[in-house]
């Protein structure tokens, strides 16, 4: 009897044990069940891409808010989540407006494609997603537009673009954070990169960071330790800042973020002796002793904006400020050409001691640094898989999401 019982009991638990993964499978399918469709019916062009929803584990939103925005969040109650397709009821098309804008321009303007990951990028680093970085210069707060490392971003004006087809569509409901978000995940695809879901919901800051933004933003000059010590700050660890430094498998570097490694390595006047000797030369033939003096404080009095100030007439600041932008120097991140393989040149010139910026070229001198970077050089479907994990954890850094934050209708000034 003790035994039919003992029997009974255990038959019993078993049957709770099931009920209980049958429940939790359920719960899983009906969390995605409702954007299986969005992102099964991806164009002909995007069905390639290794990656649906179901691929990712849900991440956290990284709380890297201000003392006082979350003194106002305390004062105001619960916060609403991001979530998939969050403007599915106020604006349908949302995403697909900003699908076909950028690639609309693209078209006209490939060099948009790393501006706007660069620009996300610079954006979400400082006191999370906020669109804080297009805030131009106002009263009250120092523009992260002026700090030293914005000074070369672009693709504000894309973003312009792109914001004034939303509000024609629907005026005062995308934000423009999402836009730099969506932008950029779209600049990977155009770019031979992966595609990765987004939640969105994100709102503006009322404020930009300039002070912020000096500090926090990692240089091209950092060595291996600060630089893990940077991302560490924001919650990246030294696989994923690895995977997060790929975004510099596209674009172009101007001369003056690397000219030190070619003539005048730490003082030595040599070059870098990590650095591949034809390589050496290459970057030579591209950036030479004459250009140098970009790097000189005499060079300040041709930047751009003193163009502006001292040209007499809106045509010659036009002329000047273009032949100051075409000419300054630079080197092609993928300069063997631009191929399927999103990461993949990146990583193997690492190994051969063929990274363009010094900060890159570190990622070798670290034993699991340099690990991930053979790894990805080896396998571009990783990569893109870690990339697009990674992108999706840096675009949910510090977001606002409502009551906290706007929804700005100029994205370059507080509502």
């Amino acid at each position: 009897m003790d035994f039919t019982r003992k029997l009974s009991f255990l038959v019993f638990l078993l049957c709770i044990l099931i009920s209980l993964q049958n429940q939790d499978d359920i719960d899983t399918n009906n969390k995605f069940s409702s954007h299986d469709d969005k992102y099964c019916s991806l164009s002909d062009d995007e069905s390639h891409y290794i990656f649906d929803v179901d691929s990712f584990p849900p991440l956290p939103m990284f709380a890297t808010t201000s003392h006082v925005e979350r003194k106002l969040q305390q004062q105001t109650g619960a916060r609403e989540s991001l979530k998939y397709d969050y403007y599915h009821q106020t604006c349908p098309q949302a995403e697909r407006i900003i699908r076909s804008s950028v690639r609309d321009l693209f078209k006209k303007r490939p060099q948009i494609a790393p501006a706007l990951l660069r620009l996300a990028f610079h954006d979400c680093f400082v006191e999370g997603c906020d669109a804080s970085v297009l805030l131009d210069p106002a009263e009250g707060f120092h523009s992260e537009k002026e700090s030293p490392p914005n000074e070369s971003l672009k693709g504000f004006d894309v973003i312009d673009i792109i914001k004034s087809e939303l509000e024609e569509a629907c005026p005062g409901v995308v934000s423009c954070a999402d836009t730099v978000v969506l932008a950029a995940r779209e600049s990977v695809i155009l770019t031979g990169g992966p595609f990765y879901p987004l939640k969105t919901g994100r709102r503006d800051s009322v404020a930009s960071f300039g002070e912020v933004a000096t500090f926090e933003l990692p240089s091209p000059q950092d060595d291996l330790s600060k630089m893990i010590v940077s991302f560490s700050s924001k919650g990246f660890d030294e696989r994923e800042a690895v995977s997060l430094l790929g975004a510099h498998s596209t674009g172009v570097i101007h001369c003056k973020f690397f000219i030190n490694r070619l003539y005048n390595f730490s003082g030595t006047n040599s070059s870098d002796p990590t650095m591949n000797s034809e390589f050496v030369s290459l970057l030579r033939s591209k950036c030479n002793t004459n250009q140098a003096s970009l790097m000189s404080p005499a060079s300040k009095a041709q930047s751009p904006s003193q163009l502006v100030s001292s040209s007499p007439s809106p045509s010659s600041i036009m002329d000047e400020l273009a032949s100051a932008l075409v000419e300054e120097p630079a080197m092609k991140m993928d300069y063997e050409g631009p191929g399927a393989n999103f990461g993949t040149l990146y990583y193997r010139s690492l190994l051969q001691g063929r990274g363009i910026l010094y900060v890159d070229q570190q990622l070798t001198t670290g034993e699991e640094t340099k690990t991930w970077v053979q790894a990805y050089a080896s396998d571009v479907s990783l990569f893109h898989k870690d990339f697009g994990l990674v992108m999706m954890k840096l675009s949910n850094l510090g977001v606002l999401t409502a009551p906290m934050g706007q929804v700005r209708k100029d994205c370059r000034k507080v509502s």
